[in-house]
């Protein structure tokens, strides 16, 4: 079976043999060379003439070695010389003008130690378009893992199979909480079926579907996300699983809330200064004339119906006084207070009514809190209208009213909470509207909540409601901590 080296590249170095033939390796889809002991190229097959597109017969194989390969290279060649073999190991080659290949490198030793003719045959397997891919993969791994957003994958079946950081960060949930799981762990419920529904019908068939919708994380919190779910299409056109990527809005939301609850407020109090005006005057002269009439007459069905209308007329006023001060600007002093004085007073005002006498207050406040800039006197009657809907909440007149004062390093909070009935979550969004109250007729005007609201509001503050129906409300205050007096106008 042995050839001399001209039988299988022609004229060459006859004293260099082998035991192959060159139809076999100009068919193999590898780089095959064979060099001699003086690393000179004897033979080149089609595969390495046509990738490295340059003159190879004569040259010096580790001329096409990239630099930073060639210690390895020299290092293997003498190994593979000394031992017969050496394989699987991963080097450069240079292009003529067309960069590198990146190949894996068997070489094997052809001809007996003591043999002149002794040499190495090559085989170099083209990794280059694999490592490619490969980098391409990390990058995209990277740019996921690392992304801002909370980005999830989950299989065909809509099982999740990945988290990037980010998500367990918003979400709540650490990775092995959510491996497994369907996408659902975080679903606020808000959403009908039919809903989710029409949503995996789109993405099954290949389409991209992009919405707003509404989560919860693990504490049981609400988060509006701009949701995008596109599917991956395998190599055979088939969904083999989809990539979820979440944008978190909820912020965006509540500040475009406030935005629409204080213009609302900025047009109703325009309004309300108008509605005061004109009825106001009216009402005055009706209530003089219910007066008079009291007076003079005898009648006791006449006084009966007279004081009913003169009840009514001091509702009427009472709303009017509320939306006057709404809509008035305030004079009042802004000062530092104590806001755990101004709670206690608020207490100590409401505790001794007919509706608390069977109800538990609690005070849970923090000692030495950080001073406020506020009006006293007003923030005393946000206080006294929350404690009221509490008392009002708390049907069966027993129950318990717990006020917490707390602080970080830029707002004061109060949270006062209730075990009252509670308010169902489709009345959450309107109850700082004006004449919106979800007491009884007559027992309530539907003012307090929003007057309350546009006085904290005029601190800097915010107030947010939380409620459970059945198991009582939470109504929680946030105030900016005392700014210097510089800044307090």
């Amino acid at each position: 079976m042995t050839q001399k080296i001209k039988q299988i590249t022609g004229e060459r170095d006859q004293s260099v043999s082998t035991a192959v033939y060159p139809d076999i390796l100009d068919a193999s889809p590898d780089l095959v060379f064979i060099i001699d002991s003086k690393n000179t190229i004897h033979f080149a097959n089609k595969v390495s003439v046509r990738k490295i597109d340059a003159n190879l017969i004569g040259e010096k194989l580790r001329t096409f070695i990239t630099d930073e390969f060639v210690p390895v290279f020299d290092k293997v060649r003498k190994v593979a010389f000394a031992n017969g073999y050496y394989g699987d190991v991963e080097m450069q080659l240079k292009l003529f003008d067309k960069g590198t290949l990146t190949g894996v490198f068997y070489l094997t030793r052809i001809g007996s130690d003591d043999d002149d003719s002794t040499s190495l045959i090559i085989f170099i397997r083209d990794i280059t378009e694999q490592r490619r891919t490969e980098m391409q993969l990390l990058r995209f791994a990277n740019a996921i893992h690392y992304a801002v957003n909370p980005l999830q994958i989950t299989d065909a079946e809509g099982k999740i199979i990945y988290v990037n950081p980010a998500y367990e960060r918003v979400f709540g949930f650490s990775k092995d909480e959510l491996i497994g799981q369907n996408p659902n762990i975080v679903s606020s419920g808000k959403h009908s079926k039919r809903f989710w529904q029409k949503v995996w019908q789109s993405i099954s068939g290949g389409d991209i579907w992009k919405g707003e919708i509404v989560n919860r994380n693990k504490k049981g919190e609400l988060m509006y996300i701009e949701l995008i779910i596109s599917p991956i299409i395998d190599p055979s056109g088939r969904v083999a699983g989809y990539l979820g990527s979440h944008r978190d809005i909820t912020e965006k939301r509540h500040l475009e809330e406030q935005l629409i609850r204080s213009q609302k407020m900025e047009n109703i109090g325009t309004l309300a200064a108008g509605i005061a005006h004109e009825v106001g005057n009216p009402l005055t002269s009706i209530s003089s004339l219910v007066q008079v009439i009291q007076r003079t007459t005898d009648d006791s069905f006449a006084k009966d119906k007279l004081e009913l209308v003169k009840n009514q007329i001091n509702r009427i006023a009472k709303i009017i006084r509320e939306l006057v001060d709404f809509a008035r600007p305030s004079h009042f002093e802004i000062k530092p207070v104590d806001l755990n004085k101004i709670i206690r007073e608020a207490v100590n005002i409401t505790r001794y009514g007919k509706k608390a006498r069977h109800v538990n207050f609690k005070l849970e406040l923090q000692d030495s809190l950080p001073q406020i800039s506020a009006v006293p006197d007003q923030l005393i009657q946000v206080f006294i209208n929350i404690i009221i809907n509490a008392l009002d909440a708390i049907e069966t007149n027993t129950g318990d009213i717990t006020l917490i004062s707390r602080t970080d390093s830029k707002y004061i909070y109060c949270v006062i909470k209730d075990t009252g009935k509670g308010i169902h979550e489709d009345e959450l969004d309107k109850i700082f509207d004006p004449f919106y109250t979800t007491k009884k007729v007559g027992e309530g005007t539907g003012l307090g909540l929003w007057v309350s609201y546009g006085i904290i509001k005029n601190f800097g503050g915010n107030i947010t409601v939380d409620s459970i129906p059945g198991r009582g409300t939470s109504v929680t205050i946030s105030l900016p901590i005392k700014q210097k007096d510089a800044d307090i106008l």
